[in-house]
């Protein structure tokens, strides 16, 4: 059973093919990884989802949409949420009007707030800074807000592109136990790109292993050894 069937031939940007010949399924409620190099094109298949590709051939199926057929805000209103690198938020807008945007779609104010408490019980360091413009926030709270808002609508998938960037060894460690609880707790299907392979695979139920474009490795974390891992990176 799966949640997201994704079958890409070609995907990338202006001429340049990134992805080519990729076949997955998504298992529900769990966290999946997707690992490799840089240039392999981890991130493109997140964007591939989110259909915020120059160009993407083939079909991703979630729901019965094809997903590649469907503009980015139509996934977002089926269930997907994503969170870009780089602590994304709006900078000059506080804490809490970020994540009454990640709920836009939530009309009834009770419900809005609901999500709210949901979400910062996984953020109270959040909760306490929720007049503070987004922009004054440390690296570590400004990736917590991002995940944050992607939260509010409640999302049965969450893509995650490297959330543990520019963080401390010590926040990349709560960072994942986060995501983790709430994939637990929640139910939260989370597609997520790392290049910290060995973090990644703590929390992982499934990698996926991307170079040059092409699937090499499909599989439960134990059967990525160090053996593997070099061939990935470095053959």
């Amino acid at each position: 059973m799966s949640i997201l069937q994704i079958k890409i031939e070609k995907a990338g940007y202006g001429k340049k093919t990134i992805l080519s010949d990729i076949e997955i399924e998504i298992a529900p409620n769990k966290v999946s990884a997707f690992v490799g190099p840089n240039g392999a094109g981890k991130s493109t298949l997140l964007k591939s989802v989110m259909g915020i590709l120059e160009y993407a051939n083939g079909t991703i199926h979630y729901n019965g949409i094809d997903l590649l057929q469907s503009r980015t805000d139509e996934i977002v209103k089926a269930g997907i949420s994503f969170v870009p690198q780089g602590n994304r938020v709006f900078t000059d807008l506080s804490v809490r009007e970020n994540l009454e945007l990640g709920g836009y779609l939530i009309k009834d104010k009770n419900k809005l707030g609901e999500n709210m408490e949901t979400v910062l019980s996984y953020f109270p360091s959040l909760k306490e800074k929720l007049k503070m413009d987004a922009g004054d926030l440390s690296g570590g709270e400004k990736q917590q807000c991002a995940l944050a808002r992607a939260l509010m609508l409640r999302p049965e998938i969450l893509l995650l592109d490297e959330p543990s960037l520019g963080l401390s060894p010590s926040l990349v460690k709560h960072a994942f136990g986060t995501i983790k609880k709430i994939n637990q707790e929640l139910g939260t299907t989370i597609l997520i790109v790392e290049q910290k392979v060995r973090e990644v695979l703590k929390i992982a139920d499934k990698i996926y292993a991307l170079r040059l474009g092409n699937l090499v490795f499909e599989g439960e974390p134990a059967g990525l050894d160090e053996e593997r891992l070099k061939e990935i990176f470095f053959v």
